[in-house]
């Protein structure tokens, strides 16, 4: 799949067991599964290139599911 530039927030969701995602500056949500722990900081403004993957189960029914490719703060 293509990749993509994604400018936004990082942001802890406490649903389930909790997760870390990425919420765009307009307002689409991304749910990294490899999230670095650099980023492990909610508020934290970012820039992510990132790739959307398939998953075939996931208890977190949250978000596109994305694999970060690289990123700044």
């Amino acid at each position: 799949m293509k990749s993509i530039k994604v400018s936004g927030e990082i942001q802890f969701i406490n649903l389930a067991t909790g997760f870390w995602a990425l919420v765009s500056d307009q307002g689409e949500k991304y749910r990294p599964v490899n999230m670095p722990d650099q980023l492990k900081i909610s508020g934290k403004k970012v820039t992510c290139k990132v790739r959307p993957i398939n998953e075939e189960f996931s208890m977190m029914m949250w978000g596109t599911p994305v694999k970060i490719i690289q990123f700044e703060t």
